[in-house]
């Protein structure tokens, strides 16, 4: 039999990118799993999307995942959506099938709440705010939604943006979703959960935090970051030293990692390694 030389790829497209450790994590799975897979991180800027989903079907790649500033834009090249991915209108998870389609996925939101579950937290009847109303936020939006939240508060500075997302959530989930503008600094009102779903703060910016006012966060608050580069962000810092209790983003990041591990290799991944490798990575 001959030897194969010709490894399985996969990969992100993303700007920044660099920063992104996905493929440590992905790749400490596919090892583990003796999988001949490779997860390649390509800096996509927005003008080149075209050319780089030509060249995922040229390079026959398993699949991609997509981070910003692609996650709404990737809709277009997409043959087929999951009911998570339509509702949400964002891709962060692409399958390349062997027919040549593109089948879309959303784990961004079951990612986050899977993260939440982990750490004992359940959203049944829970008031969250949120701040963004980009890819990211708007896949954990209508998650924690579905997931039970009866009220959701979204902060953005785009106000078409805010209030599409809270049109989303009030028009496909029992929750109650308000627009509130984000101008200069935003007030943050009385919550369970607070959660920082923009890119403010993420490597190579990691001295940034969200301009909010932290004398709102109050002891017993949960603050959730999705920034997961560094992993001891501005934000969970300044939230921290209020009484909140913090939630890093790397649960997210590894939960979503497993969903996409499954979903190109067809198989179940191994959470615990990829995980161990995640923290390794970051000395946590």
């Amino acid at each position: 039999m001959e030897k194969n030389y010709r490894a399985e790829l996969v990969g992100v497209l993303g700007d920044p990118v660099d920063g992104n450790p996905t493929g440590v994590m992905e790749e400490a799975g596919f090892e583990h799993a003796g999988l001949n897979y490779r997860y390649i991180t390509v800096r996509v800027l927005p003008e080149d999307l075209d050319a780089a989903m030509a060249g995922v079907r040229a390079f026959h790649m398993r699949g991609v995942n997509l981070t910003m500033p692609h996650k709404i834009n990737v809709l277009k090249y997409m043959d087929e959506l999951s009911e998570a991915a339509r509702v949400i209108g964002a891709v962060n998870t692409v399958v390349c099938r062997e027919d040549g389609t593109m089948f879309g996925e959303n784990t961004d939101g079951k990612g986050f709440v899977q993260s939440l579950t982990d750490e004992g937290i359940d959203l049944k009847g829970k008031s969250v705010v949120l701040l963004g109303a980009g890819g990211a936020a708007r896949s954990i939006g209508v998650e924690c939604a579905l997931a039970g939240a009866a009220y959701l508060t979204v902060i953005n500075r785009n106000a078409d943006r805010g209030r599409a997302l809270c049109d989303t959530i009030n028009g496909n989930t029992t929750a109650t979703a308000e627009y509130r503008p984000w101008s200069g600094t935003a007030r943050i009102p009385q919550t369970d959960l607070l959660i920082n779903a923009t890119c403010v703060g993420l490597h190579p910016d990691g001295d940034a935090s969200p301009d909010i006012e932290y004398e709102d966060i109050q002891p017993g608050m949960i603050c959730c970051d999705v920034v997961f580069n560094p992993v001891d962000t501005v934000f969970l810092r300044r939230a921290a030293a209020r009484g909140a209790r913090c939630i890093d983003g790397l649960g997210m990041l590894v939960n979503q990692g497993c969903i996409n591990y499954t979903l190109w290799t067809g198989q179940p991944a191994p959470r615990d390694v990829m995980y161990a490798k995640l923290k390794s990575e970051f000395g946590v």
